[in-house]
Order: C-alpha cells, then sequence, then structure tokens
C-alpha cells in the first residue's frame, strides 16, 4: 500500500468503525453489563466476521453471496431472535447476564457464546457486506500482489475495529459505574437488556 492509499484508506477505516452500529452497540452493551475485559471474548468474534467479509469483498466473492437473499433472511431472524431473547432475560434479571452490583469474577460467560455473539452480528447484516463491497476494492492495485494488499488492509482494519469496540465497551463500563453509585441495580439491567433487543430487532430489520 503507498502512502497516498493509506493516508486515504485510515480515516476512511476510522470513520466506518467509530460510526455507532449493531457491533458498536452490543460492545457498549457488553461493557456495561461485564466489563471491558470480559466483552473480549465477543469482540474477538466479531473481528473473524469482519475480516471474513472484508476478505471476500476484496476476493470478489461477497458479491456472490449477496444473490442469495433467502439464506441472508434466514441468518438475520435466527440471530436477531437469538439476541433479542437474551435482551429480555436481561431486562427481566433472569439471564446469565444479569447485572450483579460488582464487576467480579463470579459472573457466569461463557466465552464461546459471546464470541458467536460477536461473530453473528458482523456477519447477518447484509449492509455490512455491501458496504464492504463497495469500500475496499478500490484500495486494491492490480498491478501489485493480492495477497499482500489484503494483509496490510485488513490489519488496519481489523486493528481500528478492536480499538472502536474497547471504546465503546469503556463507554458502557464507565456508564455502569455511574448508574450503580445510585444503587440502580435493576435499572441497569432493564437498559442493557433493552440495548440488546435493540441490537436484535435492528438485525432482523436491517
Amino acid at each position: 500500500m503507498t502512502l497516498e492509499t493509506f493516508a486515504i484508506f485510515l480515516p476512511t477505516a476510522i470513520f466506518v468503525s467509530i460510526t455507532p452500529g449493531m457491533c458498536m452497540t452490543l460492545s457498549l452493551t457488553l461493557g456495561m453489563s461485564i466489563g471491558v475485559k470480559r466483552s473480549l471474548y465477543m469482540m474477538w468474534g466479531e473481528l473473524i466476521g469482519v475480516g471474513l467479509i472484508a476478505s471476500l469483498a476484496m476476493l470478489g466473492m461477497a458479491a456472490i453471496m449477496l444473490q442469495y437473499p433467502a439464506a441472508f433472511s434466514f441468518l438475520k431472524i435466527a440471530g436477531g431472535l437469538y439476541l433479542a431473547w437474551l435482551g429480555i432475560e436481561m431486562w427481566r434479571s433472569r439471564g446469565r447476564l444479569a447485572l450483579p452490583e460488582e464487576l467480579d469474577s463470579s459472573v457466569s460467560v461463557k466465552p464461546w457464546d459471546l464470541a458467536t455473539r460477536g461473530f453473528i452480528t458482523a456477519i447477518a447484516n447484509p449492509k455490512g457486506w455491501a458496504f464492504m463491497i463497495s469500500l475496499l476494492p478500490p484500495f486494491i492495485q492490480n498491478s501489485q500482489a493480492l495477497l499482500p494488499q489484503i494483509a496490510v488492509i485488513l490489519l488496519i482494519l481489523l486493528s481500528v475495529e478492536f480499538l472502536s469496540l474497547v471504546i465503546y465497551a469503556s463507554g458502557g463500563q464507565a456508564l455502569r459505574h455511574v448508574l450503580l453509585q445510585g444503587n440502580n441495580v435493576r435499572l441497569l439491567n432493564r437498559i442493557a437488556g433493552s440495548l440488546m433487543m435493540g441490537v436484535g430487532i435492528w438485525l432482523m430489520l436491517s
């Protein structure tokens, strides 16, 4: 990647990643409910999903996959229902992510569940696929080797995405501490649950 291309791509990647969306809302929610450290499992799943979409977009295969809307519809609905159900359980303080008064390691959250949540949220959004198709191919130079270019673009894109997820999760954790100063545990549960339900509904309607 030339310096000129990098100077254009980096701010573009930052703008795309930091803009509020389903993945960032999910990160905010989990930062609020389980803290930044344990939200990292979700982030790895989300980054794998974003990396997969970006790679397929640069290889030209994502356009083919978008020709099968039925598959996307099924994935969106199933993933959205799953996230919405988790939100309802959080809102009712009956789920595994029901918020304790303190951030401690006793809260049972399975890393695989969190990673799956992040992965599904990333890959189930057709708008994400379409955006990657329009964003990434113009930065590929036909005169240079393809694989090194893909590796550099993925490194930049995923690094920016990861930092954005951490920022949102940190904001959620900060909000948690503010609310808990008034011992509003139930309110915090319901805010986090409502956000999770919102992500699920957003996913189904996107």
